[in-house]
């Protein structure tokens, strides 16, 4: 962990270079790299702080606290360039959360855990819950986007917002019944992976998901007592300075991608993405190789289940009060997409036990969709 946090100290550098940038006109590329690099370490205070709260605030406020902010950063971003009229970057962006935490993040995590562990295990009746989540995520995303193909484009499109509406508000609905059912009812099924990590210098660093339960807060907070006042206002000011981050990232996006080659597409998909999600993924990897799979299955599958039920949701509705229309009518490749991510990775998960092979493929599928969308412009 001390190697992850001198990074992270490190890149702080990049928020005042990001900000000369474009105010001192270097150029759109260099702001766009620049305030991505300075949004990775912002992303690791957001997530260590809402921890240090969540301590402090018990497990029921701490857990609906966590999952609240465990996708604080995309949300940003994606609420950003929602306002700036990107609606399909957005989209892609969702997309990209998706696919990218259950391929890329769980497959690293299985295969430097399975590397050093041979084979680790963790509860399948988490990951059987889990499964039966993205299921519904996938039928969210396919049937508005069925609809979408409708022969009358023009009432099609009328009758896909209304309908990406009411499905968004039904996710939400379900979002709220698996906090209740992580936190209250079915805590037992989530304990198993955090008991034996409460107090662990990684604990702090989690990023929170519906499917995480917060640390016990007796040992934590007997190891590290946390200061509240302080750690609300490490969490206010790095979300304020992510919203610039994100605004001066979202107003390059389009010239600097043009300059590499890159469409708005891959870039959604792919590198947003990535930039979003850098402090989480290093956390679920990180703990798989300490052999706690259980509790990078839960940061890992959990991240996209909140993505999927409850932030592409509040986007749809966000669209509607900022006068952006956006609905749930995805591309086919970004459907195609999702559908397969959510296949493999309930087919390698649904036995509770992963290794270094089933991480390989994973992270196979994930470059072979990062390929099509690359060269999706060229095949369309």
């Amino acid at each position: 962990m001390l190697i992850k946090n001198l990074i992270f100290y490190g890149l702080l550098i990049f928020v005042p270079i990001s900000i000369a940038a474009e105010y001192l006109g270097w150029g759109e590329l260099i702001v766009f790299i620049t305030a991505g690099l300075a949004i990775i370490p912002l992303a690791g205070w957001m997530g260590q702080a809402t921890e240090e709260i969540a301590v402090v605030l018990g497990p029921s406020w701490g857990g609906l606290l966590n999952a609240t902010f465990g996708n604080a950063t995309e949300l940003i971003i994606a609420l950003i360039a929602l306002n700036e009229g990107l609606v399909n970057v957005v989209k892609s962006s969702i997309v990209g959360s998706i696919i990218s935490n259950l391929l890329l993040v769980l497959g690293f995590s299985m295969l430097l855990g399975g590397i050093k562990y041979k084979e680790q295990n963790f509860q399948p009746v988490m990951a059987r819950v889990n499964a039966s989540a993205m299921n519904l995520a996938v039928v969210a995303i396919l049937l508005p986007t069925a609809v979408g193909f409708a022969p009358d484009t023009s009432v099609a499109a009328g009758t896909l917002q209304h309908l990406s509406d009411a499905v968004a508000i039904v996710l939400i609905g379900v979002y709220g019944l698996t906090l209740l059912f992580s936190m209250k009812t079915h805590t037992y099924l989530y304990d198993a992976g955090t008991a034996d990590f409460a107090d662990s210098d990684e604990a702090i660093a989690i990023a929170a998901t519906p499917n995480d339960s917060p640390p016990a807060a007796e040992s934590v907070e007997a190891a590290h007592p946390p200061n509240l006042k302080l750690w609300v206002a490490v969490l206010v000011g790095a979300t304020l300075i992510v919203a610039a981050e994100s605004e001066l990232l979202v107003n390059a996006l389009e010239p600097a991608t043009e300059q590499l080659g890159l469409s708005p597409l891959f870039t959604g998909v792919i590198l947003l993405p990535i930039i979003g999600n850098a402090a989480e993924h290093a956390t679920a990897v990180t703990v798989a190789m300490k052999n706690k799979m259980e509790l990078s299955v839960s940061v890992a599958v959990g991240s996209s289940l909140q993505i999927a039920l409850f932030v592409a949701p509040i986007l749809v509705l966000a669209g509607w009060l900022l006068d952006k229309p956006m609905d749930l009518n995805f591309d086919e490749l970004e459907l195609v997409a999702v559908a397969v991510a959510v296949l493999i990775t309930n087919s390698i998960s649904s036995d509770g036990r992963s290794n270094w092979l089933e991480g390989t493929l994973l992270l196979a599928t994930y470059a072979i969709l990062g390929l099509a969308f690359y060269f999706r412009p060229v095949l369309g």
